[in-house]
């Protein structure tokens, strides 16, 4: 078997690609793109110079749902055919575990700038953030708002109740991993789940993970693709961005959900402007979003508890510079700590 990045039968996916791509000419070359406890993608060039991405779950991961490649594929074809959001346009999808003990999809790669840290950022002006800004905004305003039924995706899930359905998901993930107990875990669900604001938006595309950091930026800061749609549901566009805007690290916040978030730069703007400039847009009522930032707190906080799940059953994905196993378990209490806070404030 030829030698390749871990999570990759090098041979068998050679072997499907070039006969299931039809731009693709092997040898193949193969990277391994890190990024964090997401799906492994992978850097594919073929021998005729044509580039594309892979995509597969983690290797042995516990939350299935959470890494849903067919989900991905279906939402970025039905994008792209309608030119509704800017997507890498899809091209094949193995359904065959055998192949790499995984499904997997395959699509364009679009070269650009991802902004994954404070030193990524360093080099912009203020004008050049404020553009990658307004850019970031605007395109989660394109799916927040899109006709579900115009792109064929109506159908897709429930339009109704997106918080509830999220919290009952969430807390069934973290049961299933079974890692510790966790009492903050079913005491902020249940508070949470009795604090429900009523929703104040059309129901619209919500992307699960929206940032800096699943986005590719074209030469002039604008965005040439929006990347990582395994998460995707149909709901509230509200809770979704109240979700994604916690990404947004200010300097003076005591804690991040990323490592080194990339607005820490001087040059962006802070959370608030971000907040105010998304509300002015698209016109929403944005009166509960103090609830939705501790919903925020409290599933960040169950992700990263299903990531020390992996680790702890020695499946890392794209965890490797995550740090020691129990760090991974202290942030995640950390973040229910900090969600226990916020809830708190909420009476």
């Amino acid at each position: 078997m030829t030698e390749g990045p871990r999570g990759l039968n090098v041979d068998a996916v050679s072997e499907w690609l070039a006969s299931a791509v039809a731009q693709l000419d092997p040898p193949f070359e193969f990277d391994l793109i890190a990024a964090g406890g997401s799906n492994l993608t992978y850097d594919v060039r073929s021998a005729n110079g044509n580039r594309v991405a892979l995509r597969r779950p983690p290797e042995g991961s516990t939350l299935a749902t959470a890494h849903d490649t067919d989900r991905e594929y279906r939402v970025m074809s039905a994008l792209h055919a309608a030119q509704a959001v800017p997507v890498p346009q899809c091209l094949a999808r193995c359904d065959d575990v055998a192949v790499t003990g995984a499904a997997f999809i395959v699509m364009d790669f679009v070269d650009g700038q991802i902004l994954r840290t404070s030193g990524d950022a360093v080099a912009l002006t203020s004008a050049q953030a404020a553009a990658a800004t307004a850019a970031l905004i605007n395109a989660q305003v394109s799916f927040h708002t899109v006709d579900l039924q115009a792109v064929g995706l109506a159908n897709m899930g429930r339009h109704d109740g997106y918080v509830a359905r999220q919290l009952k998901r969430w807390v069934t993930q973290v049961e299933r991993a079974d890692t510790r107990p966790l009492p903050l875990l079913h005491e902020l669900h249940g508070a949470l789940s009795a604090q429900i604001p009523p929703e104040r938006a059309a129901p619209g595309l919500a992307h699960g993970d929206y940032r800096f950091d699943n986005v590719v930026l074209d030469d002039n800061f604008d965005i040439a693709a929006v990347l990582d749609w395994e998460l995707c549901t149909t709901g509230d566009p509200i809770a979704d961005f109240a979700w994604s805007v916690q990404y947004w690290g200010d300097p003076d916040d005591h804690m991040w959900w990323l490592p080194d978030p990339p607005t820490l730069s001087l040059s962006f703007p802070r959370r608030a402007e971000v907040i105010r400039q998304y509300q002015q847009t698209t016109g929403f009522d944005l009166s509960d979003y103090p609830f939705y930032e501790a919903f925020s707190w409290w599933k960040q906080a169950c992700i990263v508890e299903g990531a020390y799940a992996r680790r702890l059953r020695g499946s890392a994905g794209g965890m490797e510079s995550s740090g020691p196993t129990a760090e991974i378990a202290k942030r995640a209490d950390a973040m229910f700590e900090h969600a226990h806070t916020l809830v708190s404030a909420l009476d």
